[in-house]
Order: structure tokens, then C-alpha cells, then sequence
């Protein structure tokens, strides 16, 4: 629950920045399980982080919902 919390808290950190970028800014995206990184188009890059932050709220909501429908039985 705390990491989903944590996640949650840095994805909508890394949409702000995105989104407070400049438009002639340079955004780079690391590889998975690697050190490298590509450079990659900004609003793309923004797209994917707004819909990754919002399957992680999704997600989160579930969990409280599981959770809250548990205690009422």
C-alpha cells in the first residue's frame, strides 16, 4: 500500500515536471534494466506518464475499495 502510495507521488512529480517544460527542452527516457537513455519526444513522453499515473490511481482505488468492502462484511 505504502509503495503503491510512493509511486503514485513520484509519477504525479514527473507529470508536473513534464508538464512545466519548456517547449525547445530536451526530454530523454531511460531503457528498462539499463543505463542508457534515448532522447525522446516530450508530449509523447507526458502522455505515457498521465496514463501510467492514472492506471496507478486506478489501481490504488481498488485496493481501497477491496479493502473497504472487506471491513463491511
Amino acid at each position: 500500500m505504502w509503495e503503491r502510495n510512493n509511486q503514485i507521488k513520484e509519477q504525479k512529480i514527473v507529470v508536473d515536471e513534464l508538464s512545466n517544460l519548456k517547449k525547445n527542452r530536451k526530454v530523454y527516457r531511460q531503457q528498462p534494466n539499463s543505463n542508457i537513455f534515448f532522447l525522446a519526444d516530450r508530449t509523447e513522453t507526458l502522455s505515457q506518464c498521465k496514463n501510467k499515473l492514472d492506471e496507478l490511481k486506478k489501481a490504488h482505488q481498488e485496493i481501497e475499495n477491496s479493502e473497504k468492502s472487506k471491513i463491511k462484511k
